[in-house]
């Protein structure tokens, strides 16, 4: 896929409860996300710099998945997000998204 100049692409930032990683990741798939990405990290620091960075810490509480979209994906993906996730509730999650000028993949 190649894009132009056109914001119609966007690259989709979202911060959950680990628990919540495989609903997600299906809904994700479901509504037309693409190239999904997934990492691992805590909410608060619990351990020295040095100990994250071998991996020595022992419980990852937050899962951060990126995924790009069209806009219209993107739109129905933030809704899905509310509506069976409860995004718009606190403490529940965070999602943004960035438009993508150019793209080539």
């Amino acid at each position: 896929m190649a894009t132009g100049d056109s914001p119609g692409i966007f690259h989709l930032v979202l911060i959950a409860g680990r628990q919540q990683k495989d609903h997600i990741l299906a809904a994700l798939s479901k509504k037309g996300g693409h190239i999904i990405n997934v990492f691992f990290g805590s909410g608060t620091i619990k351990a020295t710099t040095l100990m994250e960075m071998l991996g020595l810490v022992q419980e990852r509480e937050k899962v951060i998945i990126t995924c790009l979209a069209s806009n219209e994906e993107a739109g129905a993906i933030l809704n899905m997000l509310v509506d069976d996730f409860g995004f718009d509730k606190p403490n529940t999650g965070i999602v943004y998204t960035i438009p993508v000028a150019k793209l080539s993949y």
